[in-house]
C-alpha cells in the first residue's frame, strides 16, 4: 500500500521560468534512464522478489523514493513552464545553435499538457516499460540497477552543467547525491550476493554443460592488439575458476551455412538447377503446338 505526503522529498523550485530547459529536463523524467524507469524497475523487482525479505524491503524502499523523484521533477518542469505561452518557444531559442538542436520549447508542453510535464523523454518519445528489467535473478537485476543509476547520475550531472538557475541546481544536486548513494547501495548488494551466488549469472546452471574450452578466452576479432593489455586478457578470472586466455585472430569454428530450399508455397528463389529446369519446361511446346505457330 502507498500513501502520499503533500510535501516533496526535497525542494523543486526554479528561480525563473525556462521552457527550453523544461524540455531538457524531460530526459531524466521519461527517458530510458530517467526516474520513471528506475521507479518501475525497482517496484516490479520488489513485487516479484522471492528471495530473503530484506531484499524485497530494500527494493520497495528505493522504489518508493523514486516515486518521490518523479514527483519532484514533474513539479520542477511545470514551474519552469510558468508564464510560458507558445510564443516563448521562439524567445527561448534566440541562440541559433540552441534553436537548431532543441527547436526551443516543446510545443506539446503547452498544447497537450497545459504547461505541465509529460511521461516522455526530451525529444517527445513516450516512456515505455521495455526500459525496465525485472528478471527474478537478483544479481542480474542489481547489476542492471547499478547501470541505470550510473547512466542516470551521468545525465543529471550533464543537466546540472546546462543551467545556472540556483533553484534547479539545488534540486539536481540532491538527485546527484541520492544517485551516489544508490550506486553504492547496488554495489554493496552485488558484493553480498556474489559471496554466496558467485560472480557469473546464473550460478545454478551446471558449467559442465557449457563449451568450457572457450569459457575464459578473450578473442581479438579486430585489428590491433591493444586489448591484450587489459585485465580481461590475462591473470585469474573474476569468478576464481580459471585464468584468462588471450586469443589473437581466432579461427572460425563453425560450418559454412547452407540452407535447404524453401517449400514451393513460400515462393522463394529456388536453387539454380531448379530454375534451369523450370526454364526448360517453359520452352517445351504444349501438346498439338509447335514453336513455329
Amino acid at each position: 500500500m502507498f500513501y502520499h505526503v503533500k510535501e516533496l522529498q526535497y525542494n523543486a523550485k526554479p528561480s525563473s521560468p525556462d521552457p527550453v530547459y523544461a524540455k531538457k529536463l524531460q530526459e531524466i523524467l521519461g527517458g530510458q534512464y530517467g526516474e520513471m524507469s528506475v521507479m518501475m524497475q525497482y517496484l516490479f523487482q520488489g513485487w516479484n522478489c522471492r528471495a530473503e525479505s530484506k531484499y524485497k524491503d530494500m527494493l520497495l524502499d528505493i522504489a518508493t523514493e523514486e516515486i518521490a523523484h518523479v514527483e519532484m521533477i514533474a513539479t520542477m518542469i511545470a514551474q519552469l513552464l510558468d508564464g510560458a505561452p507558445a510564443h516563448d518557444q521562439e524567445q527561448g531559442a534566440k541562440d541559433p545553435a540552441v534553436e537548431a538542436v532543441l527547436g526551443g520549447m516543446n510545443p506539446q508542453h503547452a498544447i497537450v499538457n497545459g504547461l505541465g510535464a509529460q511521461p516522455n523523454d526530451s525529444v517527445g518519445f513516450p516512456w515505455t516499460a521495455r526500459y525496465t528489467i525485472a528478471s527474478g535473478n537478483l544479481l542480474a537485476d542489481f547489476r542492471a540497477n547499478l547501470n541505470a543509476e550510473s547512466q542516470g547520475r551521468l545525465q543529471v550531472c550533464r543537466l546540472y552543467e546546462m543551467t545556472t538557475d540556483p533553484g534547479v541546481r539545488d534540486m539536481l544536486s540532491f538527485l546527484i547525491a541520492r544517485d551516489t548513494m544508490h550506486q553504492n547501495q547496488w554495489m554493496a548488494a552485488i558484493e553480498e550476493l556474489e559471496k554466496t551466488q558467485g560472480a557469473v549469472v546464473p550460478s545454478s546452471f551446471n558449467q559442465e554443460y557449457e563449451k568450457q574450452e572457450v569459457s575464459y578466452s578473450f578473442m581479438n576479432y579486430s585489428e590491433g592488439e591493444e586489448s591484450s593489455t587489459g585485465r580481461w586478457a590475462s591473470g585469474p578470472t573474476l569468478d576464481g575458476q580459471a585464468n584468462f586466455e588471450y586469443v589473437q585472430a581466432p579461427k572460425a569454428m563453425g560450418q559454412k551455412p547452407q540452407l535447404a530450399p524453401a517449400p514451393n508455397y513460400i515462393h522463394g528463389t529456388p536453387p539454380l538447377e531448379m530454375r534451369l529446369m523450370q526454364g526448360a519446361n517453359k520452352m517445351e511446346p504444349q501438346s498439338g503446338q509447335s514453336f513455329l505457330q
